[in-house]
Formats: C-alpha cells, structure tokens, sequence
C-alpha cells in the first residue's frame, strides 16, 4: 500500500503533498548519519541494520564528510599559502579532476601546486603521462564536459580553462563577492561549468577562508536531487526545488521529532540546504529498492555500487571558522566502509554531462 499522501503547509497558500517516501528521508538520514557516527568514533561493524545501507554505497549525510571533501578542506585548501589567489587556484585545480591521485601526482612531480609557478605545459605533460600509463586523471563520479580552447585531450583544455580563470581575476570576483549566489553566477559564468557544477564549486570554495557564507543561504537542485523531490513529493505548489528543499531543511527538527527520530548531528552543526539537497539525491537510490514503486524521471531501478570495506585511518578535519569539537580518531583509524565514503566528494554522487567574506 502507498499510504495515504499527507499535506504539509510550507508557506500562505503553500502546501506539499508528501508521499510516504518522505517519511523515509528522515529516517535515512538518521540512520545513515549513524552509521558514520559509528565508525569514525571507532565502533566495531556491523554500523548499521538497514540491509540496504549495508549493501550498497551512499555518500554521507553532510557533505564535508566525505572522503574527497575531507581532503579537499584539509590538504587543499588549508595548507599552503592562504592569499586569494592561491586558495582559489588549489580549489579549481583539484575540483576540475576531484581525484586525490590525481592532486598526489601533480604534487609528487612537481612540487607545491601554485598559481604563481602555475605552467600549463608542464601540468599537461604529468597528466599525459599518468595517461600514456593507463591510469585515471578524472573522478569516475561525474563526466567533466571539455571546454572548447581547441586541444584534442580534455585535461589539456581544463588547464587552460584554469589559467583563462586565473588571468580573467576570478579569485578576486569570488573574494569581493557579497553572497554564495553571486559566487555561483561568476563560476557560472565560465565554460563548461554548468548549474551543477559552478554550485559546488561555490560551496567548495566557501570551505575556505576567502569567503564564509552561510550555507543555508543558497543551493542548486542537482539532477539526482530532483528526482528524490519527484519520489517524496506529487505537488510541491509550484514552488521550484531549491525552494522544497530549503522547506524542508527548515523542518528538519519537526520531522525528525514527528517520526520518533535521534538525528546525531555533525557534531552541533545542523543540517544545511546543501546537505538536505544530497539526501534528496540518495533517497532517489535508496528508494530504488525500498520504494520500485515510485518510479523517477531516470527510470533507474537498481543501485550499481556496491559495499566493500577497507582498512582506511580516517581523521576527521572541518573548516576551522565551523568551531566543530570533533572528538580523536581512535589511533588505528577502524574499518573503514566504502559505503561510508562518497568517491565524488559532491555529496550527491552522479554522472552529468551538463555543460553546463574575504579573509581580513
């Protein structure tokens, strides 16, 4: 039975019809976020009982937790110079392939990454290389549309994407802007850097100290985002997604409460519009096997990835200006779930062809 669809009143004149694969928003993200609780607080596995959540891989519930955000924050955009410039070439730079070997390999060849000793040639001839050798330069998570800057190999042109950025003052446009969505209108205002993209980049950079927006101020529906607003919702009364999912971040506590839920934040920081957009977009999944009933615009049925765990350490690093009270890692770091780790560092994890306050 599809139970009966509930209302839910969001603004005058505003109200959601809710099917019952809202209800398991909410407790997906509970369970989901206690299963990461579990296993960076050093718990033995099994993490969880959700046969589901054991069986397949979904990144985590915020976003910042993910293994390839992690090290973004960390060894990015954290260490090394803190002028604009630098911050903001180190965070394009990685984003542009979001692959940690790929950040690994640059750094080992050629030493501190700088905007200031930046060469596309010798950067292209190490990706070359790593190519030539049969190994990855980009993340399998998403497919980076190739900016048309006429070379034949795609991290060719991606190179001189970042350069035409750098000369073009992009730093400084992100440093003077007055909010995350003018950051996002600037990105998007280059190359190949569609909606998706440009908004988390946007959010990316704001994990640095060149800007410090609230996250809670903008977001941009991804593909698989919507979708999960498709399976939770029949009528969102017109309201368009980022506005649903700023609704529904606004009424976490309620519905968390309303389902009998414990919800184990990050640490005191509450759910953010960037990280409700990521669990509309694993509820999708989820609710491929939970939920075959609810069919959504991709007609996708199964879930390809799959659990498999590794010995990993695992320490926990957030944005200092977050003030987060993050407690030790044990000191062999615990088991570590690919389930538990998103690939991407997106959040929200999918193919997409789209081409689509200042430190003082």
């Amino acid at each position: 039975m599809r139970g009966k669809p509930r209302s839910i009143r969001v603004a005058p004149g505003r109200v959601l019809i809710a099917t019952r694969v809202f209800d398991t928003y909410w407790r997906f993200a509970s369970q989901r976020q206690e299963l990461f609780m579990r296993r960076v607080t050093g718990a033995p596995p099994p993490w969880t009982v959700d046969r589901v959540l054991a069986t397949h891989r979904f990144t985590n519930v915020y976003r910042a937790a993910d293994r390839v955000s992690q090290y973004l924050i960390r060894h990015v955009l954290y260490e090394g110079s803190q002028t604009d410039d630098e911050v903001v070439f180190r965070a394009l730079l990685f984003k542009l392939f979001n692959r940690i070997e790929t950040w690994e390999r640059l750094s080992k060849e050629l030493g501190r990454l700088s905007w200031q000793t930046f060469d596309v040639d010798r950067y292209a001839r190490v990706l070359d290389h790593m190519m030539t050798s049969g190994e990855r330069v980009y993340s399998a998570a998403y497919i980076m549309p190739s900016p048309a800057f006429g070379k034949a190999r795609k991290h060719r042109n991606h190179l001189l994407l970042l350069d035409h950025m750098m000369r073009d003052g992009a730093a400084q446009h992100v440093a003077r802007a007055h909010s995350l969505r003018e950051v996002f209108e600037k990105l998007r205002s280059y190359p190949s850097l569609g909606d998706f993209l440009a908004f988390q980049f946007a959010i990316d950079l704001n994990y640095s100290i060149a800007i410090d927006f609230s996250e809670m101020d903008f977001v941009v529906a991804g593909p698989g985002a919507r979708n999960g607003i498709r399976k939770c919702f029949t009528d969102t009364a017109g309201l368009d997604d980022s506005d649903v999912i700023r609704a529904v971040a606004e009424r976490a506590d309620d519905e968390f409460g309303r389902l009998g839920l414990e919800f184990d934040s990050l640490w005191g920081r509450p759910l953010q519009l960037i990280d409700c957009q990521n669990l509309f977009c694993e509820v999708d999944k989820y609710a491929r096997v939970v939920h075959p009933e609810f069919n959504g615009a991709s007609g996708r049925t199964r879930i390809k990835q799959k659990y498999t765990p590794r010995q990993l350490r695992t320490p926990q690093w957030y944005p200092p200006k977050w003030r987060l009270r993050v407690p030790d890692v044990p000191a062999n770091g615990g088991t570590v779930s690919s389930a538990a780790d998103s690939e991407s560092g997106q959040g929200c994890a999918h193919r997409s062809s789209m081409a689509e306050t200042r430190r003082r």
